[in-house]
């Protein structure tokens, strides 16, 4: 029988309750947890039956009784936490962005690379099986040269005045908002599923309200791009935390010579190919889908959708393979973690620039156990 990982989750809000809920259905054990406060490390305690709470983040990253280590707190502290754990050892679940800018990214993955632990990264949206469709339909040349992909990621939470969160200071989340959070979601989705790379892109960003609170926002609430690809392809994406009615909208195009993919991850039980003949909705179950990677994933019944709960605890089980030396390939690590850095650092330069930029190759030797995709 495969021996079961241990792991520690720091942080205490809703992603950390996402992530202990995965590592259960895993197999594994959630054995321990560190937050901003004893008392809300407490109550996630209380709630999983987590028998140790740590009162600093330090203390759980140096305990031998963890193996895996669960990133879960605001961004400015995930470099800092990642390269500690590194130092001792242990396998990272990081949650995005890896760091505030492009410098801390490339830190971590020399701390990490020099370590060999594992390293995996949240990019859970791959993880649905008509993701995992549209993929090998597109890997397979199905939809001919591909000269198109467009989107967006519209959320609404950050729609009133009067809404605010941590991410919206620039020290606790970084620089970037709203295309770090969630645009970044998009484009590494659209990567995954072309194995196409953005290689430059033209980025304007914008405030809907220049104070929150009485405090000044210093972090983009909505964001446009326009972009090109290593291969040839053009696209635009728009990302917005103000956009009212919706909740979680990634919609992702893929328009090549023969056939359109879409993907709406608000409907993720169906994936519609489209021909200047006819369009076709493809829905997830073994008996309806032809890549042999969606059918792993899927493990209910046509007609049963799976939601985000269900991709994410795919990616916990499939990372926790990688730690225990049996990578599965798709699995986000550290090298997705450092592109991600990447374009958000063009994106930054581009929309204070107002030009055309370049994306940086972050292209590396690692040799973290995790297996970038």
């Amino acid at each position: 029988m495969k021996s079961k990982l241990r792991a520690g989750i720091i942080g205490a809000g809703f992603i950390a309750k996402v992530h202990a809920r995965a590592i259960r259905n895993s197999g594994n054990e959630l054995v321990a947890i560190a937050s901003s406060t004893p008392e809300s490390a407490a109550s996630v305690a209380e709630s999983f039956g987590i028998q140790k709470v740590f009162n600093t983040w330090q203390e759980l990253v140096e305990s031998p009784e963890v193996d895996v280590v669960h990133i879960c707190t605001p961004n400015e502290l995930h470099a800092e936490i990642a390269i500690a754990a590194a130092k001792a050892n242990k396998h990272i679940v990081c949650e995005k962005p890896i760091s505030v800018n492009l410098e801390e990214a490339i830190e971590v993955e020399a701390t990490v690379d020099a370590s060999g632990v594992g390293f995996a990264v949240p990019f859970a949206y791959r993880f649905y099986p008509i993701v995992r469709e549209m993929r090998a339909r597109l890997l397979k040349g199905e939809a001919g040269p591909v000269h198109l992909m467009h989107g967006n990621y519209l959320q609404d939470w950050l729609a009133e005045p009067t809404s605010d969160n941590w991410r919206v200071n620039s020290v606790s989340g970084g620089k970037s908002r709203a295309f770090a959070d969630v645009g970044t979601h998009w484009c590494d989705l659209m990567e995954f599923v072309t194995g196409d790379r953005i290689s430059s892109l033209i980025a304007q960003t914008a405030k809907a309200y220049q104070e929150r609170n009485g405090e000044k926002v210093q972090t983009e609430d909505i964001a446009n791009i326009l972009f090109e690809t290593v291969g040839g392809a053009t696209g635009s994406l728009t990302v917005s935390q103000v956009s009212p009615g919706r909740k979680n909208q990634l919609l992702l195009e893929v328009d090549g010579a023969s056939a359109s993919y879409t993907f709406n991850q608000e409907k993720p039980d169906s994936l519609l190919v489209g021909s200047t003949q006819t369009n076709q909705i493809i829905t997830p179950g073994n008996e309806t889908l032809s890549s042999a990677d969606g059918k792993r994933l899927s493990h209910l019944p046509s007609g049963h959708p799976q939601g985000y709960q269900d991709v994410f605890n795919n990616f916990i089980s499939d990372a926790y393979e990688g730690f225990q030396g049996n990578p599965v390939e798709g699995v986000p690590g550290l090298q997705d973690g450092l592109r991600s850095a990447a374009l958000i650092e063009a994106v930054l330069r581009s929309a204070e620039s107002k030009s055309w930029v370049d994306v940086k190759n972050t292209s590396s030797k690692t040799t973290s156990k995790m297996l970038a995709s």
